[in-house]
């Protein structure tokens, strides 16, 4: 391709909307536009990387036997709402285009795919001879983010594969399960990223189990915990760990006391000279169930340890039917000044037995408080906790009759520093990721809601057994922006980059530098190589800063060196050079390319 025919107009300056470096990138080297909020063009040279990692991704996923088709992004709203997903993703999480059409049937633009292969299913798997069944799509989906940020990592717009696998039991789920978590370790290996798989939580999909592929960055949006050893790791959302060790509290005997303006754990553990993991703190929260039940919560926790609300979230799903409900709309920090509260709570004074006479009796609202405790405070002796009076905690508190302890459940938020729980002497490490993958074992969630089943061996009707497993392309794209970058612009990976190789015409007036050029460009095309032809009328200045923008692998200059038969070949990663005979340009290069892809 020649750069004189091709839609480029790179940017010197960084665009005011951009927040991290790839996302500035990108947009500075002519790859995005922004046409709307979280909506963007994908211009010619970006659109050449998308086509390559697809590429990569389809040939791995059809390795595996999976079979490609296209599911329809218009979905009716009829097979959300036979999942129980409708208001979720319209209500709650509010992602869900949802929209009608002219006889007034309601649709969505698809964010996910789960509903309409489960009902491709139901309609065409019959028996346990077609299974197992593996299916995937690359197609664009749509999510309504509430805010829209860093590029195409969080748009409302973007390039997905995602597949699903029907089974007829969960030995053959994990067998594909284990071979999609080869595949995806494949596509980010080829892809020439860093990454790592973690543990992950199955968040709003559902299913049993679930890993995230996360590709490693400083500007990742998410936390990654993991050992040395390399045994252990996990998004800090579903992390499990051991909190370092309660510091015993000093007091033997219960007593209310005075603590004046002691309404934090700092102030509260300086004021009382003790340790805040001797502290046992309550916090609450508001959940609303999706039948309009509002359930106000109430959290012991130790003091010197964060809730993940994450997990406290799914702790809520799995209560939901005490409350005549099946899942969660929303979960927050309860509003102390809302009309549930029939009084003034001690704020920053509160213990885990405060009275329920604190909520107003009114239809929609839980006269109870819902008590959950973490397993960090039920070992704890002694222990400092609110009195539920302005001014005033309890020392020396201890369960038992007269504070019974609260259901007990992991809510707990892991950190760095916190001891493994395979081997103690492992510290957890932290690193942050772009979640790039996600798969998920299923199970039977959306077969049994959606009605899909398969006559077994034995001739009994049954629930088919599904998985889930996602990449996202224009994401991974970015990524890899993200992970490799330097002053100048874009360094990609040699596998995925738009283009291999640019040849630069320093001087257009000089006829041996064009003809060199020219004559190179064609060398390497003939020789499979893809190439870029820097032909327009420009300084020379400008064509070296573009190359870098634009971040094209290596770099081939017809310059002075051409004198002695010779041009100058740059490698953007490591910036390092050498002169080589025109002669031995087209195979170092060609040694270099394919060098670059086998070690992926």
């Amino acid at each position: 391709m020649r750069l004189s025919q091709m839609l480029l107009v790179t940017l010197r300056e960084d665009p005011a909307e951009a927040e991290i470096p790839s996302h500035k990138l990108l947009l500075r080297a002519g790859y995005i536009r922004r046409i709307g909020s979280g909506i963007y063009a994908y211009l010619p040279l970006l659109w050449r990387v998308l086509k390559k990692v697809t590429q990569i991704v389809r040939e791995e996923m059809d390795a595996t036997g999976a079979q490609e088709c296209l599911l329809p992004q218009l979905q009716p709203a009829e097979l959300w709402q036979e999942s129980g997903r409708w208001d979720t993703y319209t209500k709650a999480e509010g992602i869900l285009f949802a929209l009608g059409d002219r006889q007034g049937r309601e649709l969505g633009l698809g964010p996910t795919h789960e509903e309409v292969i489960t009902a491709v299913a139901r309609d065409m798997i019959r028996s346990y001879r077609q299974l197992p069944v593996h299916l995937y799509q690359v197609q664009t989906k749509f999510r309504d983010e509430i805010r829209p940020r860093f590029g195409l990592m969080r748009g409302r717009e973007f390039i997905m594969k995602d597949g699903y696998s029907f089974h007829a039991d969960t030995d053959s789920l994990k067998r594909t399960y284990q071979e999609m978590y080869q595949a995806y370790s494949n596509i980010l290996r080829r892809c020439g990223l860093t990454f790592r798989a973690v543990e992950a939580d199955s968040g709003a999909i559902g299913g049993s189990g679930s890993h995230e592929f996360m590709v490693l960055a400083d500007a990742g949006e998410d936390e990654v915990l993991y050992t040395e050893d390399g045994t252990y790791a996990a998004n800090v959302e579903k992390a499990i760990a051991l909190p370092p060790d309660a510091v015993p509290s000093t007091y033997t005997e219960r007593q209310v006391l005075e603590t004046p303006n002691a309404n934090t754990i700092e102030r509260l553990a300086d004021q009382l000279r003790c340790a805040p993991s001797a502290i046992a703190k309550t916090v609450l929260y508001q959940a609303t169930f999706d039948n309009g039940q509002l359930v106000l919560v109430l959290i012991s926790i130790r003091g010197d340890q964060a809730v993940n609300e994450v997990k406290l979230n799914n702790a809520l799903v799995k209560l939901a039917d005490r409350y005549d409900a099946k899942t969660l709309l929303s979960l927050e920090v309860a509003d102390t000044g809302g009309t549930w509260a029939a009084k003034d709570l001690p704020v920053g004074y509160l213990g885990p037995d405060l009275p329920d006479s604190f909520i107003n009796a009114i239809a929609k609202v839980s006269p109870k408080f819902l008590r959950l405790a973490d397993q960090t405070v039920t070992d704890l002796k002694n222990f400092v906790t609110g009195a539920n009076a302005p001014q005033q905690h309890v020392v020396g508190a201890n369960w038992g009759e007269a504070l019974p302890l609260p259901t007990v459940v992991d809510i707990r938020k892991a950190q760095a520093g916190d001891r493994a729980v395979h081997d103690q002497a492992q510290l957890l490490q932290s690193a942050r990721g772009i979640e790039i993958g996600h798969i998920f074992q299923l199970g039977t969630k959306y077969s049994k809601a959606l009605g899909a089943t398969f006559t077994n061996e034995q001739g009994e009707e049954m629930p088919l057994v599904m998985g889930c497993y996602g990449v996202g392309v224009s994401r991974l794209a970015q990524a890899a922006v993200e992970q490799s970058y330097d002053k100048d612009g874009i360094i990609w990976p040699v596998a995925i980059a738009p283009y291999q190789v640019v040849v630069v015409i320093p001087n257009l007036n000089e006829t041996a530098q064009v003809e060199a050029a020219e004559q190179l460009y064609q060398d390497l095309q003939a020789a499979g190589i893809e190439a870029l032809l820097d032909d327009r009328n420009e300084r020379a200045g400008v064509k070296f800063k573009d190359a870098e923008l634009i971040g094209i692998p290596f770099r081939v200059v017809t310059g002075r060196s051409l004198a002695q038969g010779k041009v100058e070949v740059v490698k953007r990663r490591d910036r390092s050079s050498l002169d080589l005979p025109l002669a031995e340009v087209v195979p170092t290069l060609k040694a270099w390319i394919d060098e670059a892809i086998q070690a992926t």
